[in-house]
């Protein structure tokens, strides 16, 4: 049997002696021609002097692999999207609210201090998001959803349900 010439051009005289490749620790070969890569031994793969910054590095990288983020839920997106939209709304009604009451607080309250609550009252719910978002970080889900429910009841605007949206 004769060989093919066009694969005669793409062979080196002896290619059938070349030692199989090797992938180092850890790596581990897909797709097609898998079977002709080999993983390397554990000893092998390691070199000989190590310092201890990059090993140090190195045990880092394995425990992020070994934590992989899960990422929140579909219903838990939801239901941050929802009560992130009722803090908008209580932004908003706290700000109307509050510009309402202006005309009859005047008369008690000093404009200064009249401003600077109104201020804080408007940044309330975006302040009460935050914190009760990075504060319960590590915490499961629903200790997020009940700080953030509790929230909703804390900080109804007053002054915007009591009046509406019509002057006084």
């Amino acid at each position: 049997m004769t060989s093919d010439p066009d694969d005669d051009a793409l062979s080196w005289g002896g290619d059938s002696d070349v030692d199989r490749p090797t992938l180092p620790k850890g790596w581990h070969a897909v797709g097609r021609g898998r079977e002709d890569v080999e993983s390397a031994p554990a000893e092998d793969a390691a070199p000989a002097k190590v310092s201890s910054a990059a090993s140090a590095a190195d045990e880092v990288a394995e425990e992020e692999d070994d934590e992989e983020y899960e990422g929140l839920s579909t219903g838990m997106l939801l239901a941050l999207g929802a009560v992130g939209g009722i803090y908008l709304l209580y932004t908003i009604g706290w700000l109307i609210g509050g510009m309402r009451m202006q005309a009859g607080a005047l008369f008690l309250i000093p404009s200064v201090m009249y401003t600077a609550t109104l201020v804080i009252a408007v940044a309330a719910p975006a302040l009460w998001f935050a914190a009760s978002w990075m504060l319960t970080r590590g915490s499961r889900s629903w200790v997020r959803l009940v700080a953030l429910i509790a929230g909703v009841v804390f900080l109804v605007p007053w002054p915007f349900v009591m009046t509406g949206g019509v002057a006084a």
